[in-house]
């Protein structure tokens, strides 16, 4: 296969300028996520005492040590609704895929020492995008559940949507998906029924509690008083009602027993032990360094392939036609892969290249990586007349249609139709993460500024009188506005990709999912005859 070559110099100060401005979107985004960790241990005394692990303590017994674990919508809901000072990023759970008892999983750990893990809007749609997730991959479902239940200020927004959690665990268990839930506190009203929709649920003596109503209510309702381990304790529902599938001791003894269930479900799937491949010839620590600070200067999106392919080995597709829309062939640690990437706007031959390439990944079975930097779809008198539209959206169908798996990596901007065209969050990408520096929006910040201003221009040179320090503020306003709304940040707060990484971590976080989706393909489950309900 063809190797690429590179044109960039990491000793350059153009390399260097560049650098720094992207460590500095990872050192932003990172130091969010220690300032959450910061919160949690606070309080980690007043939880020791009562006898809790702490929300980390407890995800890292429950995976295998020393195994790599993808974390997904680290920062959703990032000083969203009630999140004022930004700690509640992670919208009440820490997520993600990694291994236990040698079987990968979704695994979801409530994290009650932040804001005792209540769930706000944005923390349902993460938990709905986490089963969505299980369901595509075919992967078992670990919750460790102690959560607050909703945000009752925000119950309105919730309620119906939230009926979908319980309809997806439902088709989970008919799909053939096991669900293992250890309750480590209280689970009350319809946060009793996600354990009850488990498949095996574990309780912890003297912490665990799940009813229907709480002891207030009850004696409200109906005049019982009764306590807490009287109505709804782990050791009434594992030794009478039969809620409660097993009894553990104590947070550790209840996270062994999920590791042992989980041990004898014969789940193991055989995940890539592939050894026989090249590295890149390029560091991927020269990645923070390819995209320009500037997003207004272009670059040669090859530059990212070259560090992300194994051997930086790419078979261009159509390389002589439209140079403008990237097409071609990679392995990455041995894994086959199609990418389509962007140099520029997508053109009618650029759209008709990419729909072309995509049904040919299609009908060999290969998955396709979309690397998203498009401004959107070429304008103007020329492309209107070559037929933009309908070649637009003949690739816009091959990317809704394409049944292979999909990832987006959203590398610079993400603009208009073209998010569309490359596989955005609404065409069910199955991972979509973004780098830190990246955008997604209709258009930019500064156009937008600029339409909404000749709007506004010619409505008042119709009506006599154009005040053109009033179109200065607006534009401005709009641009402002349109920035701080459509950053990576703010993009992953709003759950529209997966999360936030770093450049130099792309080529391992590709490994890994899809290396997830090869298994899901192999794995035999009655997953393909259920729907799933998403966000």
């Amino acid at each position: 296969m063809p190797k690429l070559e590179s044109l960039l110099d990491p000793h350059s100060p153009e390399f260097h300028a560049n650098a720094e401005a992207m460590q500095a979107h990872v050192d932003h985004f990172r130091a969010i996520e220690a300032k959450v960790e910061e919160a949690a241990e606070a309080a980690r005394p007043r939880y020791e005492k009562r006898g809790n692990l702490m929300p980390r303590d407890r995800l890292n017994l429950l995976l295998d040590s020393g195994s790599p674990f993808l974390e997904l919508s680290a920062l959703a809901g990032y000083k969203m609704f009630d999140d004022k000072d930004g700690t509640g990023a992670g919208a009440g759970c820490i997520a993600g895929i990694g291994y236990i008892s040698g079987t990968r999983a979704v695994v979801i750990v409530d994290n009650f020492a932040i804001k005792g893990g209540t769930i706000s809007p944005v923390g349902l749609r993460k938990k709905l995008r986490l089963q969505e997730i299980a369901l595509e991959n075919k992967l078992p479902v670990v919750t460790l559940a102690q959560s607050g239940g909703a945000n009752l200020a925000h119950a309105a927004e919730m309620f119906v949507e939230g009926g979908r959690a319980f309809a997806n665990q439902a088709r989970m268990s008919a799909a053939g998906l096991p669900q293992i839930t250890v309750v480590h506190g209280s689970a009350t009203a319809g946060g009793a029924y996600q354990p009850g929709l488990s498949d095996y649920i574990i309780m912890v003596k003297q912490q665990a509690t799940t009813y229907l109503a709480g002891p207030p209510l009850l004696k409200a309702a109906t005049g019982e008083v009764a306590t807490d381990e009287e109505l709804g304790g782990a050791e009434m529902h594992t030794q009478i009602s039969g809620v409660g599938d097993y009894l553990a001791e104590d947070d550790a003894d209840g996270i062994r027993i999920a590791r042992d269930i989980l041990a004898n479900l014969g789940w193991q799937s055989a995940h890539n032990t592939n050894t026989g491949f090249s590295e890149p010839k390029f560091s991927a620590e020269e990645l923070v360094g390819v995209v320009p600070a500037d997003p207004k200067q272009p670059y040669d999106c090859r530059e990212i392939i070259a560090r992300i392919a194994d051997g930086s080995d790419f078979l261009d597709f159509k390389p002589e036609y439209d140079a403008q829309t990237i097409c071609g062939h990679i392995r990455i640690e041995g894994q086959p892969c199609g990418v389509i990437a962007n140099n520029g706007p997508i053109t009618a031959p650029g759209a008709a290249k990419g729909g072309q390439f995509i049904q040919l990944c299609e009908q060999a079975g290969i998955p396709i990586l979309f690397l998203h930097n498009i401004t959107g779809f070429l304008v103007g008198t020329d492309p209107e007349r070559n037929g933009i539209i309908k070649h637009g959206s003949k690739m816009i169908q091959a990317v809704a249609n394409a049944k292979v798996p999909k990832i987006s990596i959203n590398v610079g901007g993400s603009y208009g139709a073209g998010n569309y065209a490359m596989c955005g969050r609404g065409f069910d990408p199955r991972f979509l993460f973004s780098w830190p520096n990246s955008r997604t929006a209709v258009m930019g910040g500064a156009q937008a500024g600029m339409v909404l201003r000749i709007v506004a221009e010619a409505k008042m040179a119709k009506a006599g009188a154009v005040d053109e320090a009033k179109l200065t503020a607006m534009e401005a306003q709009t641009r402002d506005m349109m920035e701080a709304q459509t950053s990576a940040l703010a993009s992953t707060a709003r759950m529209e990709d997966d999360g936030l990484i770093d450049p130099r971590d792309t080529r391992r976080i590709l490994a890994y999912v899809l290396d997830i989706c090869r298994c899901a393909e192999r794995r035999d489950l009655n997953a393909n005859s259920f729907g799933i309900a998403r966000f």
